[in-house]
């Protein structure tokens, strides 16, 4: 991935909160496709998009998650529409996530296929850790659905034996829209 490069459109399987349904569960399921998020030509947004291997998981629910959460008064004042977290879990275990991390900016958005993750090249396994097919960690800002800006972290193949964390890092990438 690249500037410059169109992000692939794909269904997201999102659970959204529907009080009309009544119960203990008032949730439905409700598709979502990548380019309403992330904008088009024809729906122009500016987003940042940051992924990450697993929910959950220390760094993603220590710093990364966190660290965009706890900015996003500055990613607005900068010019972002909004910030989504990506992770190939699926939309029950994102939504638990984002409630039990206490999200309130951050959007967090499902890829339990991994396709979207699979189409933008940044899918590896993580079988050394029983993840599966997962997320290497990557944030990227995005212009009407074209990548403006690209921050992968070094070494990425499959079964890394470690999680490196600091390119995508939020304060990197709010240090570039700020400039």
């Amino acid at each position: 991935m690249s500037q410059g490069t169109t992000l692939p459109v794909v269904t997201f399987k999102t659970r959204v909160r529907d009080e009309s349904i009544g119960g203990d569960n008032p949730f439905r399921w409700e598709d979502v496709q990548s380019d309403e998020l992330f904008g088009s030509a024809d729906k122009p947004r500016r987003v940042v998009l940051f992924s990450l291997p697993g929910a959950f998981t220390p760094t993603c629910s220590t710093f990364q998650l966190p660290g965009f959460e706890n900015n996003a008064q500055a990613f607005a004042d900068a010019g972002i529409d909004d910030v989504y977290c990506l992770s190939v879990n699926d939309s029950f275990v994102m939504n638990a996530w984002a409630k039990g991390q206490g999200l309130k900016n951050v959007k967090v958005i499902p890829d339990g296929s991994g396709e979207f993750t699979e189409k933008m090249n940044m899918l590896v396994d993580k079988d050394n850790l029983g993840f599966g097919k997962r997320s290497w960690r990557y944030a990227a800002v995005i212009k009407d659905g074209v990548v403006e800006a690209w921050f992968e972290e070094p070494g990425k193949s499959d079964n890394h034996p470690e999680d490196p964390y600091g390119v995508s890092s939020p304060e990197t990438v709010l240090e570039y829209v700020q400039q």
